[in-house]
């Protein structure tokens, strides 16, 4: 990570469901996400919560937490050569990261439970997976899609 470069330039907001996932993906695997999602409707999400992962990563809790678990949970499965983090994270904790540690984690956590206070984001409606890869810059960029099946 580049602290000097603000996170949303690096990477837009979103929700990680696995990484590391597969350093090349073929269509085969990117089919293999498809059928994972199969039967996964569309559903809203909204963000109700903010807070901080004890490395000093500031998130927002996305709602339906378990709707979103079950998501990352068939991706997973799907793809059991990937474990979530390495491993270092079996079960991963879905959440929409505003501040990496390197960029001021308690104040824009801060900011953001003031906000939530105040008034929620709209929801927004989950249907489907961006595939993104980051570049040797540490750039990310969405290469491809998955939508959900119904």
């Amino acid at each position: 990570m580049r602290p000097d470069v603000p996170l949303n330039e690096l990477i837009p907001p979103h929700i990680t469901v696995l990484v590391p996932w597969v350093a090349e993906p073929t269509e085969a695997d990117i089919e293999r996400l498809r059928v994972a999602l199969d039967e996964v409707p569309a559903f809203d999400i909204s963000f109700l919560e903010a807070g901080q992962f004890p490395n000093g990563t500031a998130w927002l809790r996305p709602e339906p937490f378990e709707g979103l678990q079950a998501v990352t949970q068939l991706v997973i499965d799907a793809f059991p050569e990937c474990p979530p983090y390495n491993g270092d994270y079996p079960e991963p904790h879905p959440h929409l990261t505003i501040s990496s540690s390197a960029q001021g984690g308690p104040a824009v956590l801060a900011d953001a439970q003031a906000a939530l206070a105040v008034e929620y984001p709209p929801p927004i409606e989950f249907v489907g997976l961006e595939l993104w890869r980051e570049d040797e810059h540490g750039v990310w960029s969405q290469f491809d899609s998955v939508g959900v099946g119904s």
